[in-house]
């Protein structure tokens, strides 16, 4: 598809700053549509809104991430019903009896959280708030914490949802036969700098070791000054159970999700399906809760992650928009004329970032761009490992970085906070780790091409 010039940025530019200035993702992403639509076909503005919104709710990946999100609701509002999580939270408490221990087991505990990046978001902030509240940690650095092992994680653990998808795309070009993507994706591992560098300086900024700056600092501020023990709780209010729940009515259904997810090819909806399947039985046999209550938390859990699901939505009809405009083409046109083999890797590291970054599509985005980057590196002798790795740090990026992606969206959701919040407040760490990432790209180049 041919690109619009220049045009083309105006919905991104639009979109964040109407995100900035109203705090309402959902709002700044429709917009963004509308100003979209009015570029490409203004004479059927109406038509084209529709036509949009119905090929998005059709797309079959946004009907996997509404199932699988919607249900990892119900799963956790199930473990708060049976008194699970608070199993889990009290044991976390006692041995997280520091600051510092609770962050550095948030950080830990995400980082076991690797099939994929939707399942540790969810899981890891809704678990550990209470124990970081304790601390009077704010749910800003929470949501950075738990966000930053979300993503990065997953890119650089070769059995999750990340890798299986990639290795898939990159095996429709003609660099990488079919087969190979996985071992090339294996091979990449060590030049995926970005999420490298965002997974590790996390602990240095949780501890202090890292000093706070821009709006992290302020939040830490405030939430040192909060009296949380008078804090309304956010659980649901359910019945007592029969039964006194232990950690492992937390662990075992946790376990069970991942080993069905492990076993359907890295599918976590099955791995959600099956979970569900088998923990309310057994939990209902257990006497930890009764069917009644199990359904009403299982339609709590999935009716809470709507809000987040509709920034989701909002923001795969931006990216369908900016895909009419040519806008993965503008870019990749305007940057070609600064290619080299020495500064190729950095110029796909930041372009591919930007892309990402602009129409929040981690995945998507890349199905379009990969088949033209890879031939491009290939023919330019740059290191196959090389190009993909800069490539699945530009995704990392985007997903770690963006207002309204998934991520982001799915992390600050666990842990309490506006989604612009938070990603205002980790924003300037994940420029921090993609300043680094782009002076390695160039550094490593020099040495390999």
């Amino acid at each position: 598809m041919e690109n619009s010039g220049l045009i083309t940025l105006l919905p991104t530019f639009i979109v964040l700053a109407t995100a900035i200035l109203t705090n309402r993702p959902v709002a700044a992403l429709i917009t963004g549509v509308v100003i979209g639509i009015l570029l490409v076909s203004p004479e059927n503005l109406l038509g084209s809104f529709s036509d949009i919104t119905l090929s998005v709710m059709q797309d079959p990946q946004i009907g996997w991430i509404i199932m699988v999100c919607g249900l990892m609701g119900s799963l956790f509002y199930l473990l708060i019903a049976t008194g699970g999580v608070a199993a889990f939270t009290d044991t976390m408490s006692k041995k997280a009896n520091t600051r510092n221990k609770s962050l550095i087991i948030t950080w830990l505990l995400g980082l076991t959280m690797f099939l994929d990046d939707y399942l540790n978001a969810i899981v890891i902030g809704n678990s550990m708030k209470k124990v970081t509240d304790k601390f009077k940690v704010s749910r800003s650095m929470l949501s950075y914490i738990v966000d930053s092992t979300a993503a990065p994680t997953c890119v650089l653990i070769p059995i999750s949802t990340w890798a299986v998808y990639f290795s898939v795309i990159l095996e429709s070009t003609d660099a990488i036969s079919l087969g190979d993507g996985m071992s090339h994706y294996i091979a990449a591992i060590p030049f995926m700098f970005y999420p490298i560098i965002a997974l590790f300086l996390v602990p240095f900024v949780a501890t202090g070791r890292f000093p706070l700056i821009g709006p992290m600092k302020n939040e830490e501020l405030i939430a040192s000054q909060k009296d949380y023990a008078k804090q309304p709780t956010e659980d649901i209010n359910y019945k007592t159970p029969k039964q006194k729940a232990n950690m492992w009515a937390f662990i075992l259904p946790l376990i069970v999700l991942i080993a069905f997810t492990w076993l359907n090819d890295i599918d976590l909806l099955r791995g959600i399906i099956a979970a569900l399947m088998l923990t309310v039985p057994i939990m209902i046999g257990l006497k930890l809760i009764n069917m009644y209550v199990a359904l009403d938390a299982m339609l709590e859990g999935f009716k809470i992650m709507i809000p987040p699901l509709m920034i989701v939505i909002a923001a795969f009809m931006f990216k369908t928009i900016n895909d009419q405009l040519g806008f993965p083409q503008f870019i990749m046109e305007s940057v070609k004329p600064f290619m080299s083999p020495i500064l190729f890797p950095v110029i796909v590291f930041i372009s591919m970032a930007f892309m990402s970054f602009a129409t929040a599509s981690n995945w998507g985005i890349f199905a379009i761009a990969i088949p033209i980057v890879m031939p491009l590196g290939v023919a330019l002798e740059v290191p196959i490992p090389l190009i993909i790795g800069a490539l699945l740090s530009a995704g990392s990026f985007g997903s770690h970085a963006c207002f309204y992606t998934d991520a982001t969206v799915l992390s600050a959701q666990s842990c309490d906070i506006s989604p612009m919040k938070h990603a205002i407040t980790q924003f300037p760490y994940a420029l921090i780790a993609a300043g680094a990432a782009s002076i390695f790209y160039i550094a490593i180049a020099y040495v390999v091409v």
